[in-house]
């Protein structure tokens, strides 16, 4: 007799079938020391539902196929001279803020995804977690290769490791990867698997690559194209990790609710460095972050709490600041990093008139009223050889660690300061929903690694400018300040000038 071939479902029973034995010879508490001490309280492992019941099989057939594709694509656009066809030399700059930034996290995920996968002691969300700990290892990979093409030609991106883990606004997302996996496994699957990958994650992988095929930059959304098929997987991994705790007991709502409240709000502020991307550095814009905001969380992430509400879930706390703030934090960002683009890996600039007309469009009511006056400033100080920069050292928020820069709720004019006392020590906020989180855990953030609190206390290479950039393995006047007269610019204008193909 042939041999009846195996449904999926069946097949993936195969698969997790005998990982959940009962250990006799050790307690299972002592086996999985890390998945009660948060006070989540699982009564059935077993009703964990994977709608994907993608076996192992399967999953290196499918991700190795597209590594065919992938790599293709790549090789084409590296002998075709694919970075001509960009839009402007400026789009790199995009690039290096996200292999310094977004890139090296791709890694963390994976390293924390690979411990919840060992440290959770229901065999669906432990299958399910390694998976995803394979896809974020091979998306670091695939965007280090996709842009060591750019590295050939543009300054700034070789040395993206030490970047990442000492230039000071790096310290944002890392801080962010550190914080989720320095929590226990149920909380750093609601912090990325949930509030990241599910809530938060169109907001920067979809502008991301939508502004890369805009750009020319077909390299690129090649990865993008790639990645998507595990995002898709890593979004419902997300979705079922909240509805299984919120099924699983009473109890766990008000545990789940105050992770979503953090994380939510720790997202907000690490996607600050994409609004910025989106509204300053792209040469040709796909559309602005307050109508990405628009989208993507208060009508796609309206839409799903409606959908939570049924277990008690409520919008994130603080959802109605964010949203606010979306009129802001773009020019508020870009503003800073224009100041300091000195001691960063990149390069900045003034938005022309054409630019400002644009924002001025898309943000009607704050833009020419808070913003458009300062920029004009700084580009007249440009012209007149004043090029502005910030000589000073910013104060840090103790929590999302970015600079004391954004303003007062309802008050664009007053920069918004928080403070609070712990252990005779006074730290400071730059908001209410840091100052929250920092309060609910002060013991874990009086150990974070604050960038100017190290450069002042001289642990960063020496107390000079000089001495810090040598130690971020920043080249002065290659790697960072003004894009005008530097030599990625220079290089973009003699292939214009050669008569080398760029697109318009």
């Amino acid at each position: 007799m042939t041999a009846k071939k195996l449904g999926l479902k069946q097949r993936y029973a195969h698969l997790t079938r005998g990982l959940d034995w009962e250990n006799t010879y050790e307690p299972m508490d002592k086996v999985f020391p890390y998945d009660k001490f948060e006070g989540i309280k699982i009564k059935d492992w077993s009703a964990w539902e994977d709608p994907f019941r993608l076996t192992m099989d399967a999953y290196w057939k499918f991700q190795a196929e597209k590594e065919r594709k992938l790599y293709a694509v790549l090789d084409a656009f590296a002998q075709n001279n694919g970075q001509t066809g960009l839009s402007d030399g400026r789009y790199v700059n995009v690039l290096k803020l996200f292999l310094t930034g977004i890139s090296p996290e791709e890694y963390q995920a994976h390293r924390g995804f690979a411990f919840a996968g060992r440290h959770l002691r229901g065999v669906g969300p432990r299958v399910a977690a390694q998976q995803q700990s394979l896809d974020e290892l091979r998306h670091v990979q695939t965007q280090i290769h996709t842009m060591s093409h750019y590295n050939k030609f543009f300054n700034g991106l070789s040395e993206f490791p030490t970047m990442h883990d000492r230039v000071f606004y790096l310290s944002v997302p890392k801080s962010f990867f550190d914080d989720a996996r320095t929590a226990g496994p149920f909380e750093f699957m609601i912090a990325i698997g949930f509030a990241f990958e599910y809530l938060l994650t169109n907001l920067l992988f979809v502008p991301f690559m939508s502004g890369a095929a805009y750009n020319g930059d077909m390299s690129t959304v090649t990865f993008g194209f790639s990645a998507q098929s595990d995002e898709s997987r890593h979004m419902t991994l997300g979705i079922e990790v909240i509805k299984f705790l919120l099924e699983q007991h009473p109890d766990n709502l008000p545990i789940v609710q105050k992770w979503v409240d953090k994380w939510f709000w720790r997202g907000h502020r690490l996607l600050g460095i994409v609004a910025m991307m989106m509204d300053y550095m792209l040469p040709k814009k796909v559309m602005s972050w307050r109508e990405a905001w628009e989208i993507y969380f208060v009508e796609a992430g309206g839409a799903l709490f409606q959908d939570l509400a049924r277990y008690g879930l409520r919008m994130p706390k603080y959802a109605d600041v964010a949203t606010a703030e979306a009129e802001h934090v773009s020019h508020q960002n870009w503003g800073l990093l224009y100041q300091l683009c000195h001691v960063a890996g990149l390069h900045a600039w003034m938005p022309n008139k054409e630019h400002m007309d644009w924002l001025s469009e898309k943000y009607p009511n704050t833009f020419d009223r808070y913003y458009r006056p300062k920029f004009e400033l700084w580009a007249q100080m440009e012209k007149e050889g004043k090029r502005f920069y910030n000589m000073s050292l910013p104060m840090l928020c103790s929590t999302c660690q970015l600079p004391m820069l954004y303003t007062e709720p309802g008050d664009p004019t007053t920069t918004c300061f928080r403070e609070t006392q712990f252990k005779d020590t006074r730290y400071h906020f730059c908001s209410d929903g840091c100052k929250d989180i920092f309060e609910n855990e002060p013991e874990k953030y009086v150990q974070s690694w604050l960038p100017v609190n190290q450069v002042l206390q001289g642990n960063c290479g020496g107390p000079t400018v000089s001495e810090v950039l040598n130690w971020y393995q920043i080249k002065v006047g290659v790697d960072n300040a003004e894009y005008v007269g530097s030599p990625d610019e220079k290089l973009w204008n003699e292939w214009k000038n050669a008569g080398v193909k760029v697109a318009s």
